[in-house]
């Protein structure tokens, strides 16, 4: 996208200072640079007909400003070895758009894609089925069928049979009745399918559906489609569960495949479950439907649904190993038992019945949850994706991605012995994401603050006399070409992962929360007179979150315009073992504030920031945290950014789809006991001395307020009350809302404004509070 295409932020034109309106100008065009990064997402790979390389498929996006979407686009690379060893990479002259693209799934054999485009309105789900050279296969299904196929990446599931002629998924069951009514009254006959305008549909049943992120998906149901004959077939597992993470279990004796997929029970009312793995969950197998036959006769062949998981509270992203003998899945029992959003997993095994009907199995557990690990040992897995065939070629080695303190590595995981390596390098701050394996080979991301993601090619070599070990090497492609302008921006800049000791240890607390915790120092190279840049103090949301050391965007954007950066992984963050974490909960606004504080102190030690030039930014609990910040100490901040920020959680406990959250977070593990509908005057006042809102008659610091009109996770009133009483004291402050944003404001044209705010916002109060840097 050409420079000139990018206009400014609306506010420029009204009535702005010189130096403001110079700032909104030259930070919209350094902003621009990031914005626009292409990012990839996944990758497939596809052995040659020959057997001598690998092709490439990546599946990539680039924000589109102007029309405030995100384009697909798919680029194509073949990779080999010649006999020296050396790595050979041939890319596609240009990547490919792929307009109105859902999803896509490339099947086992990789000789067929699948191409799925979801409805607008009232049109059928599209089920494209592609070839080597066209397309062989187009399939509609009418929403009287089912609605949208769920492609978020948590309900989802979508996988192709061994023989590639059945594709299982998920998707939204289809409407219930909803009146018609006329000038007459009430219609009985609905009529003819095309539109009447002589009556309208009335809105029926108010029915909750799954919360933030997925607005109007009630209904998440498992389908099966024919690619042959064009037949859907609903899998019929009665009303009581939610569905989603379907695959197709191993052949069995008899005709009958089985499908095995994570349930959702459904109680009084549905949690919103985007960034909650608390919710409770188990294993179900049921018998695939039999295409050809008659109606009935399919259905009594389906016969009953067995829970396979029936021990544990928590059983998600089942994959079974390649012998088809061992069904493997993760378990976040842990964050079900506490009731904290996220928390340590643990990864188990059950045996697979191949011989006739499945039934539960004792489970075995591969890698329990680690409660407290020795510094710069294993700390437990945080794993929250996988891709559909994780193994080496030994069938036993599973891989995946995992956090590790600040950072996100590679893990191996031994299923005969439960042993977990660290396969990416430990020596590195880098983070590495795993895209896909080729073999005994790995596809992998590396990125860091200051370095944009490089396509890395890991290698396992044996010898011997030593456990076998990974060479990792860079893969050159045209997307880091594509990215100079920003690795110039950034080439100034350094970063290290600094740990802050805990002061003030309470007695009663565990030996894993009394261990330093984490902050990521983003710092210029350069010396100015012995002067320190602006510090940015940057929080995450969650609680039960991490911030990476992996690229990003914004982050990258504020250290390039010159602010260092203090990234702050408190206690209670993921990847620092399950004492750590669960040390948070009970304790919000005063153990998370207090880390905070000793981490800028701790840099202001160090003489890495100057105490008059420190801001601070956070979205949802990093908005409750900066919130409570220039609260609880009014004097140490020139200015905040708070994004859809929890002010007041007594408001919050009566409108968000998560109410839960706000009594886990309050109370500590008696929340779930405490957990009503209607909140006691005495609980909510004790909600109202936990939040922010109580510190605001102390709140002087000029606070920039991004909040989303459509966010049901931190609804807008949350931030809007607080930035009213704010007003009312006379406090600078901006408010920006977003009328089309949910919960995390990352619309391009949102997120675009947002940050270059945030640039302006601070850069404006920094430079008011003290002309002149400090010297030490």
């Amino acid at each position: 996208m050409d420079g000139s295409e990018v206009g400014e932020v609306k506010e420029v034109a009204v009535n702005l200072d010189a130096f403001t309106e110079g700032e909104y100008a030259s930070q919209s065009k350094i902003y621009k640079e990031f914005a626009t990064l292409s990012t990839i997402d996944k990758a497939w790979t596809f052995k040659s007909s020959n057997g001598l390389g690998t092709q490439i498929m990546f599946s990539l996006s680039q924000p589109n400003l102007l029309s405030n979407k995100k384009r697909k686009l798919m680029l194509s690379s073949f990779i080999s070895e010649d006999s020296n060893g050396t790595l050979n990479v041939q890319w596609s002259p240009f990547p490919i758009e792929i307009t109105g693209a859902s999803v896509m799934v490339p099947s086992p054999s990789g000789k067929k894609l699948l191409v799925i485009r979801n409805p607008e309105n009232d049109s059928p789900s599209q089920f494209e089925i592609w070839g080597p050279l066209q397309l062989e296969k187009e399939i509609r299904v009418p929403q009287s069928v089912h609605g949208s196929v769920y492609v978020d990446g948590w309900f989802e599931g979508i996988s192709w049979s061994p023989d590639e002629s059945l594709i299982a998924y998920v998707a939204e069951e289809s409407g219930f009745h909803k009146p018609t009514f006329n000038n007459t009254g009430y219609k009985t006959d609905a009529g003819p399918t095309h539109k009447d305008y002589n009556s309208w549909k009335g809105q029926g049943d108010w029915e909750e559906d799954w919360g933030e992120a997925y607005s109007g998906k009630k209904h998440p149901a498992l389908f099966v489609i024919n690619i042959n004959s064009g037949e859907v077939c609903a899998v019929d597992i009665g009303s009581s569960l939610s569905v989603g993470q379907v695959v197709w279990g191993p052949p069995t004796k008899g005709s009958h495949q089985y499908l095995v997929f994570v349930g959702w029970p459904l109680s009084s009312r549905k949690f919103g479950m985007k960034y909650c793995t608390n919710r409770p969950c188990a294993l179900y197998a049921i018998k695939a439907p039999l295409f050809g036959l008659k109606i009935k006769e399919n259905a009594t062949n389906n016969v009953s649904l067995v829970n396979l998981s029936q021990a544990t509270s928590s059983a998600f992203l089942p994959r079974f190993t390649p012998d088809g003998k061992f069904l493997v899945f993760l378990s976040a029992k842990s964050a079900v038992d506490s009731g904290a959003h996220n928390a340590t997993n643990s990864l188990h095994k059950i045996e697979w019945n191949s011989e006739g009907e499945p039934h539960p199995a004792k489970i075995i557990d591969v890698v329990p949850v680690v409660m407290c690990h020795e510094d710069d040992c294993f700390p437990g897995i945080y794993c929250f994706d996988m891709i559909s065939k994780p193994w080496l070629s030994d069938g036993f080695t599973m891989i995946f991605s995992s956090i590790w303190g600040s950072t996100e590595v590679i893990l191996s995981v031994n299923m005969l012995s439960g042993k977990v390596s660290r396969i990416t390098p430990s020596d590195s701050n880098h983070s590495w994401s795993l895209l896909t394996l080729d073999g005994n080979n790995i596809l992998a991301l590396c990125s860091s603050p200051i370095d944009v993601p490089q396509i890395k090619y890991g290698s396992l070599t044996k010898d011997e006399s030593k456990d076998a070990t990974w060479h990792w090497r860079d893969v050159s492609s045209p997307i880091s070409e594509c990215q100079e302008k920003v690795k110039s921006l950034l080439s100034s800049l350094q970063f290290d992962i600094l740990k802050i000791p805990i002061k003030n240890v309470s007695n009663n607390l565990t030996k894993g929360a009394c261990k330093p915790f984490d902050a990521i120092f983003v710092s210029s190279k350069l010396k100015h007179d012995h002067t320190c840049d602006p510090l940015t103090v940057i929080l995450h949301g969650g609680p039960q979150d991490v911030s990476l050391t992996s690229f990003s965007k914004s982050s990258a954007f504020l250290a390039s315009i010159g602010f260092s950066l203090l990234i702050v992984n408190y206690r209670g963050s993921l990847g620092f073992g399950e004492e750590a974490l669960q040390s948070l909960p009970g304790k919000v606004g005063s153990q998370d504030v207090n880390d905070v504080l000793v981490a800028i102190d701790h840099v202001i030690d160090m003489r890495l920031a100057n105490p008059l030039k420190i801001s601070v930014v956070g979205l949802s609990h990093g908005g409750f945290l900066a919130s409570h910040l220039i609260g609880q100490a009014p004097d140490k901040f020139v200015a905040a950014c708070v994004r859809n920020p929890v002010c007041n959680l007594a408001l919050m406990v009566e409108t968000s789809d998560i109410p839960d959250w706000c009594f886990v977070e309050a109370f500590g593990n008696e929340g779930l006991s405490l957990y009503t509908e209607s909140p006691s005057s005495e609980l909510l006042s004790f909600f109202h001395q936990k939040s922010p809102i109580s510190h605001v008659s102390k709140v002087k610091t000029p606070t920039l307020f991004l909040l989303s009109a459509k966010d049901i996770r931190v609804p807008v009133t949350n931030g809007l009350q607080f930035a009213r009483a704010l007003k009312e004291k006379g406090v600078p402050l901006k408010v920006i809302v977003f009328p089309q944003d949910i919960h995390p404001i990352n619309r391009p044209q949102s997120d675009f404004e947002s940050f270059v705010n945030i640039g302006v916002w601070f850069k404006k109060y920094c430079r008011l509070t003290l002309k002149g840097k400090m010297l030490y």
